[in-house]
C-alpha cells in the first residue's frame, strides 16, 4: 500500500473521474479513427474495442482500465494547455496498446479477456494479426495529421516506445523457454513490455502542448517506473488475481509458464520451497500432460512461490517502483493540482484489483 500521506491525497482526488475523463475525450477520436479500417477489419477491431459483441451487435464491453489515456490527457495540462491537445496522444497510445493486446492474445494463447473471447477465437488468428498492424499504423497517422512539429516530436517518442514494447514482448517469449531468468532480465523486459508505453503516455500530451525535453523526459521517468508498479501487480493478479475482476482463468500465468516477478523473484531465492519449486517447473517444461493440471496442481505451484518469498517480493517491488515514479515528478514545474493527480493514478495502480 502506498505510504497515509500519499494515500490521504489519493482521497482527495477522484481517480474513477479522471479515468472516466480521459475514456471520454478519446473513445470519439478513437472510433472515427477505427471507422477508417476496411471491412472486416473495422468491425473486428470494434468487437475488440467491446463497441460490438460478436454477432455485430452495439455491446458496452469493458474497455480497460483507460490509465494511459488519463495519463497522456493529464499530462497536456502540466504545460498549461488544455486536456483535449493530450486527446490525439491519448488516441494514439491507446491504439498502440491495442495493437500489442491483439498480437499478444494470439502468442500467448488467452481465449479470455476483459470477460470474453479474443479476437483470435472469434474471428480467427489472420484477423487478429491484420487488425494489430492496422493499429499500429493508425497511431502514427492519427499523430502526423496534425501536421505540427510537437507532433512530429510526439511521433519519435510513440515510435520508440512501441519498439521497447515489442522487445519486451519478445523476451517475454523467449524466457518461457528459458529453466531460469534473472530479476534483473525480468525487469527489463517488463520495463520494455509495460513501462515504455506508460511513459509515452504519461508525456505524450506535455509534449503536444510544447514541454521541453527535460520535462518530457521526467514524465517518461514517472510513466516507466509506473510502469514497472503496474507490471508487478498484474503479475501478482496474473497468479492470485480473482478471475472475475481479472477476466482472465485462475493460476493464468502460471498456465502460460510465464516467468513473471513472482515465480523468477521465488526461484531466485535460497531455501526448501524455491528448490523444490525450481524441480517441478523444470519437469512441467517437459512435461506432455501439462495442459491437462488439475487446479490443485496449479495451486500447489502458486503455493510453493509463495513461501519462498515471490509473492511477498513482488507487492514490495511494487511499492518501491511507485516511490520512484512519484519521485521523479519532483523537478517538473507543474500546477499542484496537476501534481496530485498524477500521484493518486500512481497510487491507484498499485492498489487495484484487476
Amino acid at each position: 500500500m502506498p505510504p497515509a500521506s500519499q494515500a490521504a491525497r489519493r482521497t482527495a482526488v477522484d481517480v474513477s473521474a479522471l479515468l472516466e475523463r480521459g475514456r471520454t475525450l478519446a473513445t470519439p477520436v478513437l472510433r472515427a479513427a477505427v471507422d477508417r479500417l476496411a471491412p472486416p477489419m473495422d468491425t473486428v477491431a470494434a468487437y475488440h474495442f467491446g463497441w460490438i459483441d460478436a454477432q455485430g451487435r452495439p455491446a458496452d464491453g469493458d474497455g480497460g482500465k483507460a490509465v494511459r489515456p488519463a495519463l497522456a490527457v493529464l499530462s497536456a495540462e502540466v504545460t498549461g494547455a488544455s486536456p483535449e491537445t493530450g486527446v490525439p496522444g491519448a488516441v494514439a497510445v491507446e491504439l498502440v496498446h491495442n495493437f500489442s493486446l491483439l498480437h499478444d492474445d494470439l502468442m500467448d494463447g488467452d481465449e479470455q479477456r476483459r470477460h470474453r473471447d479474443t479476437v483470435w477465437k472469434v474471428h480467427g488468428p489472420a484477423q487478429a494479426i491484420l487488425v494489430g498492424d492496422a493499429l499500429f499504423a493508425l497511431a502514427n497517422e492519427v499523430l502526423l495529421e496534425l501536421g505540427t512539429a510537437e507532433a512530429g516530436r510526439a511521433t519519435r517518442r510513440l515510435t520508440r516506445a512501441s519498439r521497447a514494447l515489442i522487445d519486451g514482448q519478445a523476451q517475454d517469449i523467449s524466457y518461457e523457454h528459458r529453466d531460469r531468468v534473472s530479476v534483473e532480465e525480468c525487469l527489463e523486459m517488463e520495463g520494455n513490455k509495460t513501462g515504455a508505453l506508460l511513459a509515452c503516455a504519461s508525456s505524450i500530451g506535455a509534449v503536444l502542448g510544447g514541454a521541453d525535453e527535460r520535462t518530457a523526459d521526467a514524465l517518461e521517468r514517472y510513466g516507466h517506473h509506473l510502469g514497472l508498479a503496474f507490471q508487478a501487480v498484474d503479475d501478482l493478479l496474473g497468479i492470485w488475481g480473482d478471475p472475475e475482476s481479472t477476466g482472465k482463468q485462475t493460476w493464468s500465468d502460471l498456465r502460460q509458464r510465464k516467468k513473471s516477478l513472482p515465480v523468477v523473484a521465488a526461484l531466485a531465492a535460497d531455501g526448501p520451497a524455491a528448490t523444490r519449486l525450481g524441480e517441478i517447473l523444470a519437469a512441467d517444461a517437459k512435461s506432455s500432460d501439462f495442459a491437462n493440471f488439475s487446479e490443485e496442481e496449479f495451486a500447489a505451484r502458486a503455493a510453493l512461490i509463495e513461501e519462498a518469498g515471490g509473492r511477498e517480493w513482488t507487492a514490495e517491488e511494487a511499492r518501491r517502483q511507485h516511490t520512484i515514479a512519484i519521485e521523479a515528478l519532483d523537478v517538473v514545474d507543474m500546477p499542484d493540482r496537476v501534481r496530485e493527480q498524477f500521484t493518486a493514478l500512481a497510487d491507484f495502480v498499485v492498489v487495484r484489483k484487476r
